[in-house]
């Protein structure tokens, strides 16, 4: 008789992943506020960061259609214009937060906009401390899009937010910078800091600690030569894919490994796998390494305290996908608070994975994903959500488990590869 094989696909080979989404939104309005030449390579070409791209062209910014490589020729944010119609921000509340602080502070009148799953998102957090700088923000019933933005950023401001936000504590930098005051953004805990980092490196002092962020008045950003590193979060897709396979090893190139964006590569090691950072080396304010996973090693359950699920809060779809397959529970605390757009997440993370056949418990502050080597099966909704998409996708890549998605399609707003690069390392 013939011993009994592990059916599953081997991981194997060396592989980059697209540049990442959240330096890149932020690179492109650099450039267009900077006077003189930029060039950009390895820039996201997604549904998200061509939103930024559009808007910026709204403004009369001279952004080329994306590409590997991208030269934006500016004459600085003084040449910025008002844009004749509204402005869509498409599904990326990104795009929304950095356009609005922009547009605030250089006083030019717009009106954004956003697909039904933006529009469904509070815009308070952005619109507050805008209002605080002196800009004029009118918001829908509810506080949710269109966004009226109006007047202009004509005063300091000592800002404390009252949650952790990347995207707030860009919009104001952004709004002060634009119209030369100075302002500190005071949070909880420290957000993404790739805003800071990036404008850093490229002209601008900007005084950054654990609890809080000054930025200087009367400064501009000089334009950038920007190799962006790799997309953390894709790069997290394929680490959870190796460490869930029976053997094999996966080096992934040229990753960005700021520490405010790695909580879970530690999360996926705490719970067995080994991962390691390789020629890790800081570039334009980034540290970027190879990112290397090892396959075959047994994975087991683990405890996320709240203080940490900040961390990991993008790759919460990826934690819980992981959490199923490993042996034991996987313990997540501070659900409750979760940003309302990651609470949505989480609830559709919960019902995808019951419809499955995994265990899942839900309290008020917590959820528990017990683990299984049982294979899982049934029919994924995404509600359109790219990282439903590939979280399940990886799960779904284990032939024991017959997992089916409503929309393969979605992940195309993030990265419109994945799939391919799915069948390329699994061979």
């Amino acid at each position: 008789m013939a011993p009994l094989t592990d059916a599953r696909p081997a991981v194997h080979g060396t592989v980059f992943v697209p540049g990442d989404t959240f330096i890149s939104h932020r690179a492109l309005v650099c450039a267009a506020l900077a006077t003189g030449t930029s060039r950009l390579r390895g820039i996201r070409q997604s549904a998200e960061v061509e939103s930024t791209a559009r808007a910026l062209r709204a403004f009369g910014a001279n952004i080329p259609p994306l590409s590997d490589d991208i030269t934006i020729q500016s004459d600085g944010a003084a040449s910025l214009v008002s844009p004749i119609d509204s402005v869509d921000c498409g599904e990326s509340g990104t795009t929304a937060a950095l356009i609005a602080g922009v547009a605030a502070g250089l006083g030019l009148p717009v009106l954004l906009t956003g697909d039904a799953s933006l529009i469904a998102g509070s815009m308070r957090r952005i619109a507050e401390p805008l209002t605080l700088l002196g800009a004029e923000i009118t918001l829908a019933a509810g506080d949710l899009l269109p966004m009226h933005v109006s007047g202009r950023v004509s005063r300091d401001l000592d800002y404390r937010c009252p949650v952790r936000s990347a995207r707030v504590k860009s919009a104001i930098l952004l709004a002060a910078l634009c119209a030369r005051t100075e302002v500190t953004v005071r949070e909880p805990s420290r957000s993404r800091d790739h805003m800071e980092r990036l404008l850093a490196a490229h002209g601008v002092e900007v005084w950054v600690n654990d609890e809080a962020v000054l930025l200087f008045a009367e400064q501009q950003v000089q334009p950038l030569d920007l190799v962006i590193p790799g997309d953390t979060s894709s790069a997290s897709c394929l680490a959870a894919l190796a460490a869930l396979a029976p053997s094999g090893a996966l080096v992934i190139r040229r990753v960005c490994v700021n520490d405010t964006r790695t909580g879970f590569l530690a999360t996926l090691a705490e719970m067995g796998a080994e991962v390691s950072l390789e020629n890790r080396e800081l570039a334009h304010g980034e540290f970027v390494a190879d990112v290397r996973v090892t396959g075959g090693r047994a994975l087991h359950g683990v405890e996320i305290p709240a203080e940490s699920i900040s961390t990991i809060i993008d790759e919460l779809p990826l934690l819980a996908v992981v959490a199923a397959a490993a042996e034991g529970a996987t313990v997540i605390r501070g659900a409750s608070a979760l940003p309302a757009t990651q609470s949505r997440r989480l609830a559709v993370i919960v019902s995808n994975l019951r419809r499955l056949g995994a265990s899942v418990e839900e309290l008020p502050d917590s959820l528990t994903i017990g683990g299984s080597a049982t294979p899982l099966a049934g029919r994924v909704i995404t509600g359109g959500d790219h990282r439903i998409a590939t979280a399940f996708g990886i799960l779904g890549a284990d032939p024991r488990n017959q997992i089916e998605l409503d929309d393969e399609s979605c992940v195309d707003i993030s990265w419109p590869g994945f799939w391919q690069t799915l069948r390329e390392v699994t061979g």
